[in-house]
């Protein structure tokens, strides 16, 4: 663990917050690594706080599997492990892929307008080869079709379980290889939504979520 975190401050946000943000920041970018411990102490040094802000961090980042509490090790970084990719990306295939396909019956014009938009930002931000920015644009446009469902109750399921599905899809993103896949993915889920081909949008979001599956499998054999 080595050099100083820099908090991104904001006016608004406590303090709490921008020390949490701070923290997942370097685990999803992988500043802090599978494995590393995170002593309060040493934590509270490099980012320049007390070690309240820190304990109360650490606690939301176990909530959200990117922390686990071991045994007379204390808290470190969540592992990426098969079984916890599998898990994640089971729960997003069936959903994403039902999303898909509820939308294309209940997309309102509107909607349509913004997902092509959202599909442009996303091209855009692939551009910058930031991967926090790649992200939020790539959220953004799978929020659009999620809320063209128009069902609460899927949108509230999904925004659960979204900060447990952000590292997997972070860890894709990350890679520069996957980029065209995605853009090209993307298109084509733009194109069977907007047309209203519930089959094809199904197919389609299912295999994105295959081919994330694949690459970051391989990503954990070469780490091996």
């Amino acid at each position: 663990m080595e050099g100083n975190f820099e908090l991104n401050m904001d006016e608004y946000l406590p303090l709490r917050d921008v020390v949490f943000q701070t923290l997942r920041k370097a685990i999803l970018t992988g500043e802090l690594k599978p494995g590393e411990r995170l002593m309060e102490i040493h934590l509270a040094e490099k980012i320049g706080v007390s070690r309240t802000p820190i304990r109360e961090a650490i606690r939301k980042l176990e909530l959200e599997g990117l922390v686990m509490n071991v045994p007379r090790k204390g808290a470190q970084v969540a592992e990426i492990s098969q079984k916890g990719l599998r898990d994640v990306l089971e729960v997003r295939r069936a959903l994403d892929s039902f999303c898909a396909e509820l939308a294309c019956e209940r997309i309102a014009e509107d909607e349509k307008k913004a997902l092509k938009e959202a599909c442009t930002a996303f091209e855009e931000a692939v551009q910058t080869k930031d991967a926090t920015i790649i992200a939020k644009a790539d959220v953004n446009f799978h929020d659009i079709i999620i809320g063209a469902t128009g069902n609460e109750r899927i949108v509230a399921l999904i925004n659960n379980l979204a900060e447990q599905m952000y590292r997997y899809r972070f860890e894709y993103i990350k890679d520069e290889a996957n980029h065209p896949k995605l853009i090209a993915e993307h298109r084509m889920l733009v194109d069977a939504i907007t047309s209203g081909d519930g089959e094809k949008a199904r197919a389609v979001a299912r295999e994105h979520i295959d081919n994330q599956e694949i690459s970051i499998l391989k990503q954990l054999e070469v780490v091996k």
